[in-house]
């Protein structure tokens, strides 16, 4: 899956962009307390997709 896509994703179930790493990119879902690192490859592969999803305690994206 595409980066912008998977942060589109993370975006429109209430999460938010909270700073950038080196490598990555560190979302947060204020309402569960829950953060995670998007890296910044153009593609995601649907097990760290998942991954992300289920740290940040979001539904998973069509796509898995």
């Amino acid at each position: 899956m595409k980066r912008k896509e998977l942060i589109r994703h993370l975006e429109s179930h209430g999460c938010e962009f909270f700073r950038e790493g080196r490598k990555h990119t560190v979302y947060v879902n204020r309402i569960a307390q829950a953060t995670s690192s998007v890296p910044r490859h153009r593609e995601i592969n649907s097990f760290l997709a998942r991954k992300i999803c289920r740290e940040l305690k979001i539904p998973q994206t069509k796509q898995q």
